[in-house]
């Protein structure tokens, strides 16, 4: 394998394997640090492929990495596969049926298979040319909530790695070159004593009370914090359902996002004081429950120049009649709302035009132009982590239909189309070029290394999972 040809025939001699492996994780849709058919399968397709896998690392029994080959460059792959709760949906069923169970509505069938094909074309180009250098794939769970990446970059697992690439189902062809929130996520519980509430209730100390108080606290809170940062709650135990009784135990589970890791420490400090007032007026006990964190997402713009100017050499994916008629038909289940604010959510993707160029359009049928910006994706994402140890640049490849957002059943039923399966052989497509070059060309891949390191040398990373926290569901 010598050339951009010869890695589009392996992916198009091989696609249906791809679109297997892609169905399968679909078909077993598993939540956070659950995923165990899901990591199984796919360790063993790596293994299958003839790379070394590493099972059960940095105390996850669903995380992995797949290596082939030795010395340098050491170039990294990143695939995930966790589901989300609830958005559930039967591919191609476009009637909504509300369901308890998981789905993918983030693609990670789609992202997990892509990364992989990109890898196992890569392993095949340096075995056919005999060269040295190493593909690693890490298999990683817990995206969604659960920071699994984070936790692998704090046991040191992307040392050594020169570079780091992944990409992410969208409806856009294009860069993601947008930075992120870093976030934190914190269980904050309450003992009081329960008690009758109407015979005793002097008696009782509501914990309950203490969770609405620290939520209203939180509330309030809100005015004082930069403009860009975002409280999410959830409460997670109410202490019972009888309002006859005085509940003696309750919860809330937070979610505090900002621009950067040192804001959201900051904020959480603060949110911790709230909650200490609301134990002290409700005289319940605190106990505070360090879940989960992430830094903010450092985008390399050689690196992402690399994997655009990989991303233009890609085959162009047909859009068929079927594709559009599917297409259209999702387009009619969205909101009104939704059908007019669609271009915001594709920007946090890449996109960069008005509008005009998708008039009457159903599918991206182009590749948005690359631009450095330096505006914030309102979202949050373990890759950022990632991105703070290796360069790292992530690509975006239409799967879904325009309009369509992330964590939708939209997504989920859009999941094993023939345009998803398209678009994530030609997100593998971009990421192995991208790595090839990296393996030719010592010099690209010494101006990534050197973007990377300048902004290092000013500017230390702290993991922000400390030391002590382990993985939790």
């Amino acid at each position: 394998m010598t050339s951009q040809k010869d890695v589009r025939h392996f992916l198009n001699d091989n696609q249906e394997k791809f679109k297997d492996i892609s169905k399968f994780i679909f078909e077993n849709p598993e939540t956070k640090f659950a995923e165990f058919i899901s990591s199984d399968y796919l360790a063993k397709q790596c293994e299958e492929a003839g790379f070394t896998v590493e099972r059960n690392v940095a105390n996850m029994e669903t995380a992995f990495i797949a290596t082939y080959g030795s010395g340098s460059p050491v170039i990294g792959f990143i695939g995930e596969y966790d589901a989300l709760p609830g958005l559930n949906q039967e591919a191609f069923n476009l009637a909504y049926e509300r369901s308890e169970k998981a789905g993918h509505a983030c693609g990670h069938n789609l992202l997990g298979t892509g990364a992989f094909a990109a890898a196992c074309a890569v392993k095949k180009y340096l075995q056919e040319n005999n060269l040295p250098g190493t593909v690693k794939y890490f298999g990683c769970p817990a995206e969604e909530g659960g920071s699994g990446k984070t936790f692998m970059v704090r046991d040191g697992l992307f040392n050594g790695v020169d570079a780091a690439l992944t990409w992410h189902p969208s409806s856009v062809n294009g860069i993601m070159s947008l930075t992120s929130l870093a976030y934190c996520q914190v269980k904050f519980k309450f003992k009081g004593t329960s008690s009758h509430a109407a015979i005793s209730p002097e008696l009782g100390r509501s914990a309950l009370d203490a969770v609405e108080i620290m939520n209203v606290g939180a509330n309030y809170l809100r005015e004082h914090i930069t403009s860009e940062a975002r409280m999410h709650y959830a409460v997670t135990d109410t202490g019972g359902v009888s309002p006859n009784v005085v509940q003696d135990t309750a919860e809330v589970l937070y979610m505090i996002r900002a621009p950067k890791s040192t804001q959201v420490q900051h904020i959480y400090e603060r949110v911790c004081k709230v909650a200490e007032g609301a134990a002290i007026m409700t005289e319940t006990e605190l106990s505070i429950n360090f879940h989960n964190a992430c830094s903010e997402y450092i985008p390399n713009r050689a690196l992402e120049k690399i994997l655009y100017n990989s991303l233009e050499k890609t085959e162009t994916v047909e859009i068929t009649e079927a594709d559009n008629d599917f297409a259209k038909d999702v387009w009619n289940t969205l909101t009104e709302a939704e059908q007019q604010g669609y271009i915001q959510g594709m920007k946090g993707f890449g996109y960069t035009g008005d509008g005009s160029d998708l008039e009457g359009k159903y599918l991206t049928d182009f590749i948005a132009p690359y631009v450095e910006s330096e505006e914030i994706l309102f979202g949050s994402t373990d890759l950022s982590d990632v991105s703070w140890v290796v360069p790292t640049a992530k690509v975006t490849t239409a799967t879904a239909a325009i309009g369509t957002a992330l964590h939708t059943w939209q997504m989920t039923a859009q999941g094993l189309s023939d345009f998803a399966n398209k678009g994530m052989l030609r997100a593998a497509e971009a990421l192995a070029l991208t790595g090839i070059r990296l393996f030719e060309n010592e010099k690209a891949l010494a101006t990534v290394k050197q973007e990377f390191d300048l902004f290092r040398k000013q500017n230390p990373y702290t993991c922000p999972i400390p030391d002590g926290v382990e993985p939790k569901n």
